[in-house]
């Protein structure tokens, strides 16, 4: 007589092709922001053939488009759901979220890729393209989990609430949707490509623009105006100095491995429109670390301040104050206590799986966690096969060996934290 443990990690085992397969199919979906339709019917039909309870909606409302935490561009979702298929269990037991989402970032220029960037080509234990690793191998790994329970006719006591959401690279709105239509639990799981690390806290992000004024004049008589890009210039340098300050201040020993835990970023610089004249104008656009235990308001502060503080020093500034804006997209922070069960049950499939202990550390990066935690209360724990280094890139890729060690080290959480039911 095989244990539920036995059942579901043979399950596993045996249909690696089928999980494949899977992964496969939903690589080959260029399910980019507007375009999710394509993977998320290939998610649905997995999802009706594992007998799941559904539920398939387009997020959107004045609920979500008003919610303090709701941060994106975008306001018309239509024709791009979100979907939500439930296993429920027999009662007594904890429920658990296994959270994924299926936007994509842009291939980028397909030049840079070897083969197609949706190919989904498998070579040398490795599954090929745009999404691979970010994330639909770790959702691949959710439902390999949940179908080997279920499969293996295994009944969980506490219910699991699967997701599939868009936008979250562009600030999390499908994961606040999913919480504002009451989907909480007593524990999460978002396996984000943490190379098999475990992250109980992630830093959120923030979207910055600061506009600085100069005084146009002929390049010939520069001396005439004031240009904006050297006045930018000064900007920038405060701003390394606020990330170096900000970042002195973290002694947290889950960033320990993590050289800038919580960065500043610029990311774009426009200034001028005709070499031969001085710019009126510099535009700095950026993305704005938040550490896991403070406020994005506490953070907006002190970038404000630092900005104060230079126009104090500078004659020009302080007459012309640059314009700070927060815009775009925003994520928010996720901490949860190391010493919290949800860790404990990770942490011991994980070692049953790998026979070694997992690496437990920060995230270096924001993911929908914060949603989950900070406005559903929910305590989250982001774990998920994958490397970072691939993410966003040209010729991503996931090696299929961590996505059936993940479905396995899931399912194996899902038997101890939900509890097997005896009943049939």
């Amino acid at each position: 007589m095989h244990s539920a443990e036995e059942k579901v990690r043979n399950y596993i085992t045996e249909n690696r092709i089928r999980g494949t397969r899977l992964l496969q199919k939903l690589v080959q979906e260029p399910s980019t922001r507007g375009n999710e339709s394509g993977a998320q019917a290939v998610i649905v039909e997995k999802c009706r053939e594992l007998g799941l309870e559904m539920d398939i909606w387009e997020i959107g409302g004045e609920g979500l488009l008003a919610h303090e935490a709701f941060c994106s561009d975008r306001k018309d979702f239509r024709g791009n759901p979100n979907a939500v298929g439930i296993l429920r269990g027999t009662g007594g037991g904890k429920s658990m979220i296994l959270n994924g989402h299926i936007d994509v970032v842009p291939a980028g220029d397909n030049n840079d890729w070897d083969l197609d960037p949706f190919s989904g080509h498998i070579e040398c234990g490795k599954l090929y393209g745009r999404g691979s690793t970010d994330m639909k191998g770790g959702t691949a790994s959710l439902l390999m989990a949940m179908e080997a329970i279920k499969n293996s006719g295994i009944k969980l006591k506490g219910d699991v609430i699967f997701q599939s959401v868009i936008e979250e690279e562009s600030g999390g709105a499908g994961t606040l949707a999913a919480v504002l239509r009451e989907y909480k639990a007593d524990g999460a799981i978002i396996p984000e490509p943490t190379n098999m690390k475990l992250f109980p806290k992630q830093q959120g992000s923030m979207w910055f623009r600061v506009s600085v004024k100069g005084k146009g004049a002929h390049g010939g008589t520069r001396y005439e105006g004031v240009n904006a890009i050297e006045k930018a210039m000064l900007v920038i340098d405060r701003l390394r100095k606020l990330e170096s300050d900000r970042n002195a201040r973290i002694t947290d020993p889950f960033f320990k491995s993590i050289p800038i835990p919580i960065p500043i970023n610029i990311g774009k610089i426009h200034a001028g429109d005709w070499p031969s004249s001085v710019p009126d104008l510099a535009i700095i656009e950026g993305r704005m670390g938040v550490a896991p235990n403070e406020t994005q308001e506490n953070a907006k502060l002190e970038m404000l301040n630092a900005i104060n503080h230079l126009c104090e020093e500078d004659l020009w500034l302080k007459e012309n104050s640059p314009v700070l804006e927060w815009f775009g997209a925003s994520w928010l922070p996720g901490d949860l206590d190391p010493e919290h069960e949800l860790i404990e049950v990770l942490s011991e499939s994980f070692i049953n799986v790998k026979n070694s202990s997992p690496l437990i550390e920060a995230s270096p990066w924001a993911t929908d966690g914060g949603v989950l935690s900070k406005v559903g209360g929910v305590p989250v724990v982001v774990f998920g096969p994958g490397v970072t280094e691939t993410a966003h890139q040209a010729n991503e890729y996931i090696r299929l060996e961590d996505v059936f060690d993940a479905a396995e080290i899931i399912a194996l959480s899902l038997l101890k934290w939900c509890g097997v039911s005896e009943r049939k």
